[in-house]
């Protein structure tokens, strides 16, 4: 078997997996070791866990406690204060404060309307229903150059998850265009838009709701009182993607940094975290359901150095889910000197999954170029 059909077999494997459930009546996890050699391994381990068990950080914790030796991971800087003084010290602190409880206000208003009244755009990304949570699930993924994104970042002030989203903002636009018509180049190189004038798209992005948020061994997380806590500690964040072909690919990255830095700023993911728990248990209500929302996007780092397991090194890893009430899902994942997008499609909604990797790859060299211009300009 050549290693285009190896990497099919393995992707037919995955999504054919997607169509049964785990069942309740034994451990909620399984393993399936798939002895044939791809592009990318020798074997491919396809670990399978009820998302009931543990979070992304949490499952990430298990995985670096199977390893041969702990890894190192990239450290969760705090944000600084604004000032030195002890007037401007306090001075900011009040505004910040203030500027806090007002975004939080108007994201728990915003958290309702959007709960019972404003839907997202009708687009091919759109599910019909929530019945997409029962449909199987194919699986890809693109790897990138960790360096490239970081470059990026360093040349723009911006952060890794700054970076991701914009360039699958501008992915999402120029996928988007494509399906609502034949995507033509004007003689002037630029492309010639088919989208709608205005299209409301949004994202559940997930956040990491642990008071120490970085990735700890196993052994960490399950002691008593640890800040670093075992289990499902997520909230998450309604994020809207500004859906247009801008002729500036920067504009995509201070789109997304703007509206992200303005999520940093509210508790609206802790107020959602709360709802789920206590309407869940005390009344049933929407509230305490995902909204519908076109897609769900998550972002974990993963180790900076290589892992084995057993004495098997491990080449990627590739984080991914089923189930949910959305056709795209979107996981970010870091590991090693790369950094993977990983997509988890209804292939019934969305059935060329890979074209949508080609357009969020080819907007990172876009931006990545335009940087490297701008640095040139800027030195001359």
């Amino acid at each position: 078997m050549d290693m285009v059909s190896s990497d099919k077999f393995v992707e037919d494997y995955v999504a054919n997996l997607s169509k049964t459930q785990i069942s309740m009546s034994i451990p909620m996890w399984d393993c399936h070791i798939l002895n044939l050699q791809t592009s990318d391994a020798e074997s491919t381990l396809v670990v399978r866990i009820h998302h009931s068990l543990g979070d992304g950080t949490s499952l990430m914790s298990l995985l670096i406690s199977c390893s041969d030796e702990l890894p190192s991971f990239p450290v969760m800087k705090k944000p600084g204060s604004a000032g030195t003084g002890r007037f401007s010290t306090w001075f900011w602190r009040c505004w910040n404060l203030l500027f806090l409880t007002w975004n939080t206000l108007v994201d728990i208003c915003m958290c309702v309307a959007t709960t019972y009244l404003f839907k997202d755009t009708e687009t091919p990304l759109k599910a019909p229903s929530g019945s997409v949570a029962f449909t199987s699930r194919r699986i890809v993924r693109r790897t990138f150059c960790l360096g490239d994104v970081k470059s990026v970042k360093n040349a723009t002030n911006t952060t890794v998850n700054d970076v991701m989203l914009a360039i699958t903002q501008a992915g999402l636009s120029r996928y988007l265009n494509r399906r609502y018509g034949k995507a033509k180049i004007s003689d002037n190189g630029e492309w010639e838009t088919n989208l709608p004038n205005t299209i409301r798209l949004t994202a559940t992005l997930f956040i990491n709701m642990r008071s120490s948020p970085g990735i700890y061994a196993l052994e960490e997380m399950v002691k008593k009182k640890s800040k670093a806590e075992w289990g499902n500690k997520i909230g998450y964040v309604v994020f809207p993607f500004k859906i247009a072909l801008k002729d500036n690919p920067l504009d995509y990255l201070k789109d997304a940094k703007a509206t992200m830095d303005r999520k940093k700023a509210t508790l609206e993911a802790k107020f959602r975290l709360f709802m789920a728990k206590v309407f869940v248990k005390f009344y049933h209500t929407k509230l305490a359901a995902f909204p519908l929302t076109s897609m769900w996007f998550s972002n974990v780092a993963g180790p900076q150095d290589q892992i084995s397991i057993f004495g098997n090194p491990v080449a990627f890893i590739a984080p991914s889910l089923y189930g949910q009430p959305a056709v795209l899902t979107i996981h970010i994942i870091s590991y090693e000197k790369k950094i993977s997008v990983v997509l988890s499609v209804d292939d019934n909604i969305i059935p060329d999954p890979y074209n949508l990797c080609d357009d969020i790859e080819e907007t990172l060299k876009l931006i990545k170029n335009t940087t490297v211009s701008l640095r040139g300009l800027m030195n001359n």
